[in-house]
This record gives C-alpha cells, structure tokens and sequence, in this order.
C-alpha cells in the first residue's frame, strides 16, 4: 500500500512540475501591449483593466500620450496596486 501511494504521489509530482513549466514559458511568451497605440479591446485583456478603464487609457493618450509605461498611473482609477499587475505587459515604444 505504501508503494501505491508513492507511486500516485510521484505521478502528481510530475504532473504539477509539468503545469508549472508550461504556464511560465506561457506567461514568458505574452507580448507587450503598446498602451499608446493598442485598441480598447486589448487594453482590457491586461490586468485589471475593464471597458471603462480601457476607455479612459484611450481618452487620455488622444490628449497626451505616455511617454513611460508610468504614465498610465495618470489615469483616473489605475494607482499603484493595478499598474505593479500589468507593468510587466506594458510598452510605449
């Protein structure tokens, strides 16, 4: 009985170890979403970001656009908690 529960613990082990792989190299594979140039449809697949935000990321770089992926914090309802979630998705360039 011992040897059973190892051998399905030892195969849960490795099953775990190979979702942990894919959804790094998934994650690592994501491209960088132009927050000056991207439509509102993309703009909400980041982080955190709904159509109203998506809408006003879009209204403030018509007027102004973002010289630094910082920037985006100068959009009414982004602060600090939701651009360190989605700053690793973001570029202006």
């Amino acid at each position: 009985m011992l040897y059973v529960r190892k051998g399905i613990f030892g195969v849960w082990l490795v099953a775990m170890i190979c979702a942990l792989v894919l959804s790094v190299s998934t994650v690592q594979a994501q491209p960088k979403i132009n927050i000056n140039e991207a439509p509102a449809e993309m703009l909400q697949t980041l982080p955190g970001i709904g159509p109203a935000l998506a809408q006003r990321i879009v209204e403030y770089r018509a007027e102004m656009p973002f010289e630094t992926i910082e920037d985006i914090k100068k959009v009414s309802g982004i602060g600090e908690v939701t651009f360190e979630a989605m700053k690793e998705y973001l570029t202006v360039e």
